[in-house]
């Protein structure tokens, strides 16, 4: 796949980056090595190698996942201005 100035010029707009027309051949350029570079790593053959999250053996610490109610209300409810039933009371911003 090869990008040309068009194309660039259209990522650039997507990108909702403003791209001086002489900057945009070297930016086609900039992705064709890219692309060129993802071409590289999609002939490497990983038949047989599991896929990995860390390049460090090592297992991240885990708690339980158990759902609490918190029991907190009042506490979190005392910070508020203004609290009524239970919730936070926000005045009406939208007419």
């Amino acid at each position: 796949m090869s990008i040309d100035i068009s194309d660039a010029s259209r990522v650039a707009k997507l990108a909702r980056i403003r791209v001086e027309e002489q900057a945009l051949p070297a930016l086609a350029a900039e992705f064709n090595t890219i692309l060129g570079f993802i071409e590289q790593l999609s002939q490497v053959d990983v038949e047989g190698i599991e896929p990995m999250v860390s390049v460090t053996p090592m297992r991240l610490p885990r708690r339980p996942d158990d759902v609490t109610d918190g029991g907190q209300q009042a506490a979190v409810l005392s910070n508020a201005p203004d609290a009524r039933e239970g919730f936070f009371a926000v005045p009406k911003v939208v007419e």
